[in-house]
């Protein structure tokens, strides 16, 4: 679950206002939509590990420095199990509690350390082999190519985000899942509403149940009539101890969210850039051998994870020169640390020629994204058939009219509207 950035809470009459404690500027992006927010490459300026004054009077420690990123995200002493996270355990009892709730809890293996989280992801990892992944090509390949088609037959304007970006991965996740993608718009609007920043605190519980009645409505049908999915590989597994109904809904939920938000914001945040840095788009579409460097080059430069990865430290802990002391919140900004200059040569610029030198945009060591060879390979389909099959695709409003997505967890925008040659 995403941390709200602010919470309404009332007890005995007086109401009190709960929020992500980051100084203001945090996420604001500022001039250039493409850009990490102007104040942590200030942070980073001075230190690649920075002592952070937070809102609520605490102190966080903001990790900007590309090494110290993989550092900090390998080191077993800085906690994922967000029930000791200090944003958590602050909480008002009420509300620390319905998070604590074992329906709640059971499956969500990224707030987890080892070793629930060893256990949920040695299980998920037979289903998202890169083997297994390279056969869903095909049928991903047909998913693009309707979508084009859908998109030509329609004229030669649309919303990017509408009819291509969201749909590819949503179509995708459902089939993986074994989810019917006409609940889409069900899960979709959940979705939005989990990682809006603005959304209460109470809003998020409430929107994380529904989705949770959402995700048992399906396991219960594949638990009495199995296909040939994802969730029904899940529920009847060899596990032991076997998932409950609630650790499939937890996994579900998680894959369901993640599969296709973070993936449908990289192809519409994509293109945008592509189409703002024309000499790239053009370098691309006459050399589509360049796909797999410039996806890469594409997470690098967007880096979409839009507060970054949050971690407590279980003990003191050393990094940089600095002293994290125990209990305290960690921040690793995923977004300043693909920018770091002593990492990468020229990192402001996006150029997709550089040569490969990995990226953070998956996080790093043992909770790095599961699903990141799918969430490639939809982008490597999806962007080099939309620039073949797209001939002069182009902005249909200016591009400072483009709603970006600076309030939400997961940064892209709202809505890319574009034209193409007939």
């Amino acid at each position: 679950m995403s941390d709200p950035t602010e919470s309404t809470h009332s007890e005995g009459g007086t109401r009190s206002v709960y929020r992500l404690p980051f100084p203001e500027g945090f996420t604001d992006r500022g001039g250039c939509p493409f850009d990490p927010p102007a104040l942590l490459g200030q942070y980073r300026a001075k230190a690649a590990v920075h002592r952070l004054g937070l809102t609520n009077g605490d102190t966080g420690w903001l990790v900007t420095g590309h090494e110290e990123a993989r550092q900090a995200l390998s080191d077993p002493r800085l906690s994922s199990d967000r029930l000791r996270n200090p944003l958590v355990v602050k909480l008002p009892p009420d509300l620390r509690d319905q998070l604590m709730r074992d329906d709640a809890v059971a499956g969500n293996f990224i707030a987890m350390d080892a070793p629930d989280h060893t256990r949920y992801r040695r299980l998920l990892a037979r289903q998202f082999t890169l083997r297994r992944t390279r056969g869903l090509e095909p049928r991903i390949r047909e998913i693009v190519t309707e979508r084009l088609d859908a998109m030509l037959a329609g004229g030669t304007s649309a919303d990017l985000v509408r009819d291509f970006a969201l749909a590819v991965p949503s179509l995708v996740i459902c089939e993986l899942l074994g989810v019917a993608y006409d609940d889409r718009e069900e899960f979709q609007a959940r979705t939005d509403k989990l990682l809006d920043l603005r959304v209460s605190f109470e809003e998020q519980l409430a929107v994380l149940d529904e989705l949770r009645r959402f995700i048992l409505e399906q396991v219960r049908l594949k638990r009495a009539t199995p296909s040939d999915d994802m969730l029904s590989d899940l529920i009847h597994s060899e596990s032991e101890p076997p998932l409950t109904d609630d650790e499939v809904v937890g996994i579900a939920n998680l894959l369901l969210v993640g599969g296709h938000e973070t993936t449908s914001n990289m192809l519409a945040l994509g293109t945008f850039a592509l189409l703002e840095h024309p000499e790239q788009l053009v370098a691309l579409r006459d050399r589509p051998e360049l796909i797999d460097g410039a996806v890469e080059e594409m997470l690098r430069y967007l880096s979409i994870v839009h507060h970054g990865l949050l971690r407590t430290a279980t003990e003191d802990v050393e990094l940089a020169g600095a002293v994290i002391p125990a209990e305290s919140l960690v921040i690793v900004s995923l977004s300043v640390a693909n920018r770091d200059p002593r990492h990468y040569d020229r990192p402001a610029e996006f150029d997709v020629t550089r040569p490969r030198q990995g990226n953070l945009s998956f996080g790093h060591g043992v909770h790095q994204c599961i699903g990141q060879q799918l969430a490639r390979l939809e982008m490597t389909v999806g962007f080099t058939e939309l620039l073949r099959r797209l001939p002069g695709l182009r902005l249909a409003v200016p591009a400072g009219e483009v709603p970006l997505r600076d309030k939400m967890a997961v940064y892209g925008v709202h809505s890319l509207p574009v034209r193409w040659d007939a």
